[in-house]
């Protein structure tokens, strides 16, 4: 299969040294507009063309798909042409920065019949595998609620607001592990460091089932957290990506139902904790191979074109709200993940 990278500036190397080193898969093209920074890559891998020339890829005929790890404001243009040239496209999150951009581009990836894959890594992370097994065995009991914390006094962007940013990583799990279209988001932030550009953001979202879903993204926090927490009547668990032996922990607690009069207190019950073991496959590895796949077999994948432009439609409403200091904002119809 042959393949090649667009992009070589940041995430694009990871991307190019893993499709380099699958078997079945060769890193045909590697390009990127600024020669500088091929240079610094030219070496790594010496059976690939390279070239600051993107129609080079697409007027290859021999090239399978286009792997897109350019600037986000890049995202839907480089990828509607790859569609267009009749390339399978696999895209950095976001896949758009407007939500009719995303259905754009999943509709064209339907028509055409390319596949058209967005990298959200964590959906395909062993341990938010786990947790997705866990919801969808019914092993936590009724999901009441979920919360992720991304939090790091790291990289500040100043093109790029937190929610931007960090949000994909996030939505794109809770959409995943609950399995409906939002139909209404608020957020809230503050500006500490840049104007205009929010460094934290809360968020909330709101399922059709009434299963509420909360984030709190920041560059500006002494802890740096990757965690996801999902809370059912029978079970909670917890996934920290912050971990290397405990990334997921099942807690065998609820609320035990009143069975008598008005105004008992609830009572609580507390059993076992029980920490599964968790694959070490990185999951960088698993989504790329998870790509060549799909373009192999044509199969669905959990981050497809419908799936990414739902992440980007509720970040738009997100946004949108983000503006006007919280105010909630109800989803359209919109695509169907």
């Amino acid at each position: 299969m042959s393949i090649g990278v667009v992009g070589m500036n940041y995430w694009g190397p990871n991307l190019a040294r893993n499709f380099d080193r699958m078997q079945g898969c060769r890193l045909a093209w590697v390009c990127d507009r600024d020669e500088d920074v091929l240079a610094r890559h030219r070496a790594s891998y010496p059976g690939s063309t390279f070239t600051t020339r993107y129609e080079d890829l697409l007027e290859d005929a021999a090239l399978d798909a286009v792997v897109i790890a350019t600037p986000v404001p890049t995202h839907a243009a480089l990828t509607r042409m790859a569609l267009e040239a009749g390339k399978d496209a696999f895209v950095e999150k976001p896949l758009a920065l407007t939500g009719a951009d995303a259905r754009e581009l999943a509709e064209l990836a339907d028509a055409r019949g390319r596949v058209l894959m967005v990298d959200h890594l964590l959906v395909y992370h062993p341990a938010v595998q786990k947790l997705k097994d866990l919801v969808d065995a019914g092993d936590l009991g009724q999901v009441f609620y979920l919360y992720g914390n991304r939090q790091n006094l790291g990289i500040v962007r100043a093109d790029e607001n937190a929610l931007w940013s960090l949000g994909p990583h996030d939505i794109s799990v809770m959409l995943w592990l609950v399995g409906e279209r939002p139909s209404e988001v608020s957020c809230s932030g503050e500006s500490y460091l840049q104007p205009g550009v929010e460094d934290v953001v809360f968020g909330r979202i709101r399922f059709p089932s009434g299963i509420i879903g909360h984030l709190h993204l920041s560059w500006l926090d002494p802890h740096k957290m990757r965690k996801m927490t999902v809370i059912g009547s029978e079970r909670m668990v917890v996934f920290d990506d912050m971990e290397t032996e405990r990334k997921v922990t099942i807690y065998d607690k609820g609320p035990i139902p009143r069975t008598e009069t008005y105004g008992e207190y609830i009572q609580v019950r507390s059993g076992d904790i029980h920490i599964p073991k968790i694959p070490a496959t990185e999951p960088l590895r698993i989504v790329c191979e998870r790509f060549v796949t799909a373009v192999a077999d044509r199969a669905p994948t959990p981050s497809d074109g419908r799936a990414g432009a739902v992440v980007v439609e509720v970040l738009e409403a997100m946004s949108e709200s983000l503006a006007s200091s919280g105010r909630p904002v109800t989803l359209g119809t919109g695509v169907s993940a």
